[in-house]
């Protein structure tokens, strides 16, 4: 891989996989979500990765609406890179999680890699009531759920995106989602510096075990040599501990309230930029230096802030 001379800080707003009950400081509101952004760039993340939600509810949307009354602002008031969603919230059409990106035109999308169990009922057991109706439903149907990412909806993702020059976080959350993006760098359908987000501890994906990522990127190496930048998150608990194993291997890092709600074992982060203050500082004490956006966008090869839709 490219070893980084500078690490990239990702950090990852809202997302729809935490619903309201189970945190306070979760954003939900365009309000809201501009504030943590903004907040969150100001204290190092050199991109922003965003979600829309409903406002009244909560509940995760891909309405390019809701997109809008955000994305402007933040970019007006942030240098970060801002990253959309392509994987939108559980059980979204391909053409709903497409429209808010086709819509923006960002400089980064999301592209998750393959179709998965992804299963993340537990949470509801943990939660005795919820606030809004939708939470509990939405919660415990993962047990019967695939997040669908095929072939076909891949490659019309990787099209219809590229071409406006949108680059791309490749997803992955197995092993196996490495051979498919391999598949479509060997077809030129995208092309490096591959970003690869390796994702850990989601039931249905690979397991948040160390040597699991030792294994991830040993296969990355193999498969796209120094064409590619390694990232890594880690749902829950395991979020920080991972993010700093891929500082420490030469890759870049991903934190927020979509990963994790916790800033320590037991205690709710009460913001975004409190997370990306915590890496900061863990870095920091590693002398591992931070990127800027615009170095960030130096090493993606991105198309610039001028050159979006918003």
């Amino acid at each position: 891989m490219k070893r980084v001379e500078k690490v990239i800080v990702t950090c990852a707003i809202t997302g729809s996989i935490h619903t309201p009950t189970m945190s306070p400081h979760l954003p939900i509101t365009p309000d809201e979500i501009v504030r943590e952004a903004v907040a969150a760039a100001e204290a190092g993340a050199a991109m922003i990765h965003l979600h829309a939600r409903d406002p009244e509810t909560g509940q995760p949307s891909a309405a390019p609406e809701i997109f809008e009354q955000f994305l402007p602002r933040i970019k007006q008031q942030s240098n970060a890179i801002i990253n959309i969603t392509t994987g939108g919230g559980l059980g979204m059409t391909l053409d709903e999680r497409l429209a808010a990106a086709k819509w923006a035109q960002p400089e980064v999308a999301s592209m998750n890699m393959g179709s998965m169990n992804f299963n993340i009922s537990g949470a509801a057991r943990k939660i005795d009531e919820f606030k809004y109706e939708w939470e509990r439903p939405y919660l415990e149907s993962t047990t019967g759920f695939i997040l669908s990412n095929t072939f076909e909806q891949i490659e019309r993702g990787m099209r219809d995106l590229g071409d406006y020059g949108t680059r791309f976080e490749f997803e992955c959350y197995d092993v196996s989602h490495l051979y498919t993006l391999k598949h479509f760098a060997d077809r030129h359908i995208v092309k490096p510096p591959f970003f690869i987000q390796c994702i850990f501890g989601i039931l249905g994906g690979i397991g948040a075990d160390p040597e699991n990522l030792l294994h991830m990127k040993a296969t990355a190496d193999r498969l796209f040599g120094d064409d590619y930048y390694l990232s890594v998150l880690g749902a829950g608990r395991h979020q920080m501990p991972f993010v700093t194993m891929s500082a420490l291997l030469g890759g870049n890092v991903r934190v927020g309230l979509e990963d994790s709600l916790y800033a320590g074992r037991g205690r709710l982060a009460t913001s975004n930029a409190e997370q990306v203050a915590k890496i900061r500082r863990i870095l920091d004490e590693l002398s591992i230096d931070v990127a800027t956006p615009d170095e960030a966008r130096q090493m993606l090869q991105t198309k610039g802030a001028d050159k979006v839709a918003f």
